[in-house]
């Protein structure tokens, strides 16, 4: 009896102890939180360095914009068409096949556009136009597509939100009638609708002068010896510009495109200044095509003057042969350029930081693959428009992690350059 009590008594501290210990750690036990907390990363959440959406920012202008009325969004983006994608793989090896193909590129392209709340779109390197005009009109766009001759299969589009603006004339040139290429520009005339504008107000509305505005898109020639060819097909993409603007009024026009020439460079210094002495400049070097990353000491914009000062005590002449002359000025007898477009920059017009900026103002890089990093693609407006913000381009740091464009991200090798800007009245804000 002694040893059956001995055992009963042992059994019952057992079980206590055993309680004692399941109360004791009860507590540890995990909850949904502590299991989402504590989780092992899936595949598809490593590997995501190349930096988010909010890496992009919008910096907004100095001056008071609260009395511009009308505004809209524009927006300028090399797209990297499909088969130049494809042609040129080389350029590419450090991107995941899957962020290459179109399919995952287009939604990837379509939901980024979205986030900027767009009103007019310009694109270059299109190639599959039956595809951005099926899922933009769903967004409420339209649009008009003007292909490269040649054997190239891409063009530039224009796209505008029909509730916004309706088109009045659309034009191009295709740069192959004058010897320069097979590059195309197109241009479109829009009007903006009554929705844009204030129409609570009625007297408001009654006096609010026609909007119309004139877009031109481009993409310029690549090759960086053709200065001549570049320099030509800039001269009569804002030779056009101009004469449509005055036909319709001295409307303002903005500008965008891959114009494939650095913030450095003598092209970039014919857009700003209206003229350029081709002389002083050797073909090969008309578009700065260099990568900044490689050459940091590059000249800042402030360095222009002293250079021409320069260029005028001490003229450093290039030898330019009659059809290069030809190409780039429209005669054999002239050296010097001109355009009757006063431009500005959407970009230098907003100032932001040197993380993003060169020393004129415009983005470090707009475009970055295996070969290149930098900045190729602008957006012109005239002083009848006013930037009201833009969005900032990836700082270099950022953009490096990424090893090339696209990624999960970014749908193209180009960043898309974004802009508000506003219909400037002399009764408005300054």
């Amino acid at each position: 009896m002694a040893e059956q009590s001995h055992s009963t008594d042992r059994q019952q501290r057992l079980t206590r102890k055993k309680r004692k210990l399941t109360i004791e750690t009860e507590p540890l036990t995990l909850t949904p939180n502590h299991t989402h907390t504590c989780r092992r990363k899936k595949k598809s959440d490593r590997g995501n360095s190349d930096g988010v959406a909010d890496n992009r920012k919008w910096v907004f202008s100095p001056r008071d914009c609260s009395k511009y009325k009308d505004k809209f969004v524009f927006v300028s983006y090399n797209i990297l068409g499909v088969e130049n994608a494809s042609n040129h793989k080389d350029l590419y090896l450090n991107v995941l096949p899957q962020f290459m193909k179109w399919e995952y590129r287009r939604r990837v392209i379509r939901k980024e556009i979205a986030r900027y709340s767009p009103s007019i779109l310009c694109f270059q390197e299109v190639d599959r136009f039956d595809d951005l005009k099926r899922i933009l009109q769903k967004d409420g766009f339209r649009g008009v597509y003007q292909a490269r001759s040649g054997e190239a299969r891409d063009g530039c589009a224009i796209f505008w939100k029909d509730a916004l603006f309706s088109l009045l004339h659309k034009d191009n040139i295709e740069f192959k009638r004058f010897g320069l290429r097979d590059n195309i520009a197109q241009f479109c005339v829009l009007k903006m609708t009554a929705y844009q504008k204030h129409i609570d107000d009625p007297e408001n509305l009654k006096v609010q002068p026609s909007r119309s505005i004139l877009v031109g898109n481009i993409h310029v020639l690549f090759n960086p010896s053709r200065g001549d060819v570049k320099l030509g097909q800039v001269r009569l993409f804002l030779a056009k510009a101009h004469r449509l603007s005055q036909k319709w009024g001295n409307i303002p026009a903005i500008l965008g495109g891959d114009l494939n020439s650095m913030p450095q460079s003598a092209m970039y210094q014919f857009i700003v200044s209206s003229e350029l002495n081709i002389q002083h400049h050797e073909r090969k070097r008309i578009s700065g095509q260099i990568c900044p990353l490689d050459h940091p000491r590059l000249p800042s914009q402030s360095n222009y003057s002293s250079r021409l000062h320069m260029y005028v005590s001490r003229p450093l002449l290039h030898r330019w042969s009659k059809e290069e002359l030809r190409l780039a000025t429209g005669t054999e007898e002239s050296v010097y350029l001109r355009h009757n477009l006063k431009l500005n920059s959407a970009y230098h017009g907003v100032p932001a930081s040197r993380l993003t900026r060169d020393s004129h103002g415009e983005p470090l890089a707009t475009s970055f693959h295996s070969r290149f990093m930098g900045t190729v693609d602008y957006i012109w407006h005239t002083k009848e428009l006013v930037p009201v913000k833009v969005l900032e381009t990836l700082p270099i740091e950022i953009l490096k992690k990424t090893k090339g464009l696209p990624s999960k991200i970014w749908g193209s090798d180009h960043l898309a350059l974004v802009c508000e800007l506003a219909f400037a009245d002399e009764s408005c804000g300054t």
